[in-house]
């Protein structure tokens, strides 16, 4: 057997073997004589969790604000949370990088709890021990503005109207950034107009369109014959909000810079006229250039065609060699209904092998964007080679599959396939390389999580 079978093969138990384990009933690892109640344990894991979602005019169905309403879904809620589908984040907790900026994830004990709480009959409690109720903002509102204020600049798309019965559409509409000056970007945000927006918009991509000399190793663009150079600017699906970046890197935004869209929208059976995507870009101080530049990644599963036979569990592989110094800034897998799993992983010059983050337990209706803490976020050498992995579950036990008959291929529609990771890498000048690496091996060994350099 090859070491590049060897290595799938082992990924495979990493992908399958412990989404496994997490699906037996968590009330068998909690003691059965201690009462679990709404208010005094459970209703504190909603707030922190769940309720930024699930309430009146956020992105979830229905609202768990109150324990009548929490109650009525309790059976819903203990499926979903046993199986690690809600609160949306599926990393694989046992392997890999385990710092993330943005970890919305429960804990075992926390699975335990609520699993237990249902069981038990899902009694209220004491009310005595409930915590007061938490106040939202409103979740319409730009996010990021919390951290930055309101965005610097605003781009919206071209309206489109979408009919209530038709086929998907993907809209690219190419606007104005209105940008006189160079201008060095610290985050993005996209949001779908409110209400019917959010309800019609699968995902959408930007691409920023400016004439740039020269080129960064490595970097994800292309040049037209007129010389403007076309960059991945942000992706966006639903379950993610936007991208910060550190404070040692940015985008670069130049004068008369353009945004080209691709808007993927669904009919939804009623008319929706008029709808927009905005795309808020918050800036560093005039003047400020941070030290390097991050550029948006599609990195591919796929080495040729797409092809997933029916009835089969089908598993694609691919390889990407860094032409320079590089950190990752974070690991978003993109598949469809059949999506199952993804992995990254680094080989580096010298023949280590390192899994760097693994979901395992893909869920195609959430895109979440797993962003590494800066302590951990992996530094790679030129020459490593980023190993994509991903795993298409096309069998009828898929209970997303529309169809375990047919043979699928890659497409943009949701019932086709794809199979790519979506990671912003910062490029280094090869001295701040070696600096942070130096840096990162300085640390006390307890603070490590994996080589990552």
């Amino acid at each position: 057997m090859t070491e590049t079978k060897v290595s799938r093969v082992l990924l495979i138990g990493v992908a399958f073997g412990v989404m496994a384990m997490v699906a037996l009933p968590a009330a068998d690892l909690m003691a059965q004589d201690a009462e679990v109640t709404y208010a005094r344990d459970v209703a504190p894991i909603l707030q922190q969790k769940c309720q930024i979602c699930h309430q009146p005019n956020s992105v979830a169905p229905m609202s768990l604000l109150t324990y009548e309403q929490v109650r009525t879904y309790a059976p819903l809620i203990k499926m979903k949370v046993a199986n690690r589908i809600m609160p949306p984040y599926h990393i694989n907790r046992t392997v890999g990088i385990q710092g993330f900026k943005n970890d919305r994830g429960l804990t075992n004990e926390q699975i335990e709890t609520i699993v237990t709480w249902v069981d038990q009959g899902a009694v209220y409690g004491d009310a005595a021990d409930e915590p007061p109720p938490m106040e939202f903002p409103d979740p319409n509102r730009w996010q990021l503005a919390d951290r930055f204020g309101e965005p610097d600049l605003i781009i919206k798309s071209e309206p489109y109207t979408l009919a209530a019965v038709t086929q998907d559409k993907w809209f690219r509409p190419t606007v104005e950034t209105g940008l006189t000056e160079p201008r060095w970007v610290r985050a993005i945000e996209m949001k779908p107009a409110y209400p019917d927006g959010r309800r019609i918009v699968h995902h959408a991509l930007t691409f920023l369109l400016q004439r740039e000399e020269g080129g960064i190793a490595g970097l994800a663009s292309t040049a037209t014959d007129a010389g403007v150079r076309d960059f991945l600017f942000m992706e966006w699906a639903v379950g993610k909000v936007g991208e910060v970046f550190p404070e040692d890197a940015g985008k670069l935004m130049l004068p008369g810079s353009r945004i080209s869209w691709e808007i993927h929208m669904h009919a939804i059976g009623e008319e929706v006229v008029d709808n927009v995507v905005e795309l808020g870009v918050y800036f560093y101080p005039e003047g400020y250039v941070p030290e390097n530049r991050t550029i948006l990644n599609l990195f591919q599963a796929v080495d040729e065609e797409l092809d997933i036979p029916p009835g089969q569990v089908s598993v694609t592989q691919n390889f990407h060699v860094m032409q320079a110094p590089a950190r990752l800034e974070n690991f978003q897998p993109h598949m469809h209904m059949r999506g199952k799993a993804m992995s990254i992983e680094a080989i580096y010059p010298d023949g280590r092998k390192e899994l760097l983050s693994s979901v395992d337990n893909f869920q195609w209706q959430w895109h979440i964007n797993y962003v590494y803490e800066e302590d951990v976020a992996p530094l790679l050498p030129k020459g490593t080679t980023l190993v994509i992995t991903a795993w298409h579950d096309n069998t009828e036990s898929n209970p997303n599959n529309p169809d375990y008959r047919q043979w699928v291929g890659y497409g943009d529609r949701t019932v086709d396939e794809m199979a790519h990771a979506w990671v912003d890498v910062t490029y280094l000048e090869q001295d701040e390389f070696d600096r942070q690496v130096a840096a990162r091996k300085a640390r006390p060994a307890a603070d490590d999580q994996g080589d990552s350099f």
